[in-house]
C-alpha cells in the first residue's frame, strides 16, 4: 500500500485536529485560512489532504500537507490518523461522468472509510445546491424539496452526500460562490455579458450568492465549535439576502470596466443567443440567470454562530482587483 507523503512539522501520519480534503482549492483553501485564523482554545492543528502540496514558500503557517488523491484510494491510507474532524471540500466539477463517479462518489466513500477506520468523530462535506436540479427555487429551506440533479457532477456529489449522512456527518450546500480563486461563477458572468450584451425580458431572477471567505467562516465554526456541537443534517450556505442577478451582472461589469448589457429580449430568444454565443454554457447555468434560485440560509448562520457579512456589491468591490488581474484575457464584446 502507498503511505501518505507528509509535508510539515509532524512525523505522524495524521497529526492534526482537522483534516481538510481539497484544502488547496478555491473553497478548501479559504476553509484552511479560516481555521488558521482561529485562536485560543478553539485553534486547531490543521492538516491538508491534496494531490499536489503547494511550494514551500506558499504554504500556510500551522498547516501540515498530506499527499492524497480521491481517485486513488490507496493514497488515503493513514491520512486520518489522530484526526478529530474531516472537512471534505474536494470535488470534480467537470462533465466526464466516469471521473465524476471515480472522484466525487467512490473517492468520497474511500475517504469516509479511512475516517471511520481512524475513529474520526466529525464529518463535514461541502456539496452544492445544484443537487436540487432545475428551478425555480424561491426561499427553499432544507428538507423542503427532494434533490433532482441534472448533471453527472451534481448526481455524484449527491451520492457522496448520502454516504456522509449515513455516517452521521453534516452536508453544506452553497450555491454561487465568488471571491479570489473563483474560476467558474464570475468569469462565466463576465464572458456572458461580453458575448450576449442584452438582458432577458421580465423581472430579474434572484440568486443565492456567498463570498468564499464567509462560506469558509461558517464551515470553520461548524468544524471547530466554541461550545458543545449539536449540528446535524444539511445546511444551505449563502448570504441571507438573495441578489437580483441583473444587479450582480451590472456590478461585475462596472468593476471590471465592461459595458453592461442593454435592452431586453424574450427569455427563449435570450436562451438561443446564449447557446450560439457560448455553446459550452449548460442549460442549468443559463437558468441561474433567468430563473429564481435562492435558498433559506437562516439555520447555518444561527447554528454556526457567525454573521454572514456584507452583500454582493460591497464584498465584490473588495475582490475586484483579483478578478481584473485574472480576467484580463477575456475576449472583447462582439
Amino acid at each position: 500500500m502507498n503511505a501518505p507523503t507528509p509535508s510539515g512539522p509532524s512525523s505522524r501520519s495524521g497529526g492534526a485536529d482537522v483534516l481538510v480534503a481539497g484544502g488547496t482549492g478555491f473553497i478548501g483553501g479559504a476553509i484552511v485560512r479560516a481555521l488558521v485564523d482561529r485562536s485560543g482554545a478553539t485553534a486547531p492543528r490543521i492538516g491538508v489532504l491534496c494531490r499536489r502540496p503547494p511550494p514551500p514558500g506558499s504554504r500556510a503557517a500551522r498547516v501540515r500537507y498530506l499527499r492524497g488523491d480521491l481517485a486513488d484510494p490507496r493514497t488515503l491510507d493513514g491520512t486520518c490518523e489522530g484526526v478529530t474532524t474531516v472537512v471534505h471540500a474536494a470535488s470534480y466539477v467537470g462533465g466526464d461522468a466516469r471521473t465524476c463517479r471515480r472522484v466525487n462518489h467512490l473517492g468520497s466513500l474511500a475517504l469516509l472509510d479511512e475516517a471511520r477506520r481512524a475513529g474520526v468523530r466529525r464529518l463535514l462535506y461541502v456539496s452544492t445546491a445544484s443537487v436540487y436540479g432545475p428551478g425555480p427555487h424561491r426561499g427553499l429551506a432544507e428538507g423542503e424539496a427532494e434533490p433532482a440533479p441534472r448533471s453527472a457532477a451534481s448526481a455524484s456529489r449527491l451520492r457522496a452526500e448520502h454516504a456522509v449522512r449515513r455516517a452521521g456527518g453534516v452536508v453544506l450546500r452553497p450555491h454561487l460562490v465568488y471571491g479570489p480563486g473563483d474560476r467558474w461563477f464570475v468569469p462565466a458572468l463576465a464572458l456572458l455579458a461580453r458575448r450576449v450584451p442584452t438582458w432577458s425580458r421580465g423581472p430579474s431572477a434572484l440568486g443565492s450568492v456567498v463570498h468564499v471567505d464567509d462560506l469558509a467562516r461558517a464551515v470553520s465554526a461548524l468544524a471547530v465549535p466554541d461550545g458543545p456541537s449539536g449540528t446535524d443534517g444539511v445546511y444551505h450556505v449563502a448570504h441571507p439576502r438573495p441578489e437580483p442577478m441583473r444587479e450582480v451582472v451590472a456590478t461585475v461589469c462596472r468593476e471590471l470596466g465592461t459595458p453592461p448589457p442593454d435592452g431586453a429580449v424574450p427569455v427563449e430568444e435570450f436562451r438561443s443567443l446564449t447557446a450560439r454565443a457560448l455553446p459550452g454554457l449548460s442549460e442549468h447555468q443559463v437558468d441561474l440567470i433567468v430563473q429564481d434560485h435562492w435558498y433559506d440560509t437562516s439555520r447555518v448562520w444561527r447554528d454556526a454562530g457567525v454573521t454572514p457579512g456584507a452583500g454582493f456589491r460591497e464584498r465584490f468591490t473588495d475582490c475586484s482587483d483579483w478578478y481584473r488581474d485574472h480576467l484580463s484575457g477575456l475576449p472583447a464584446r462582439e
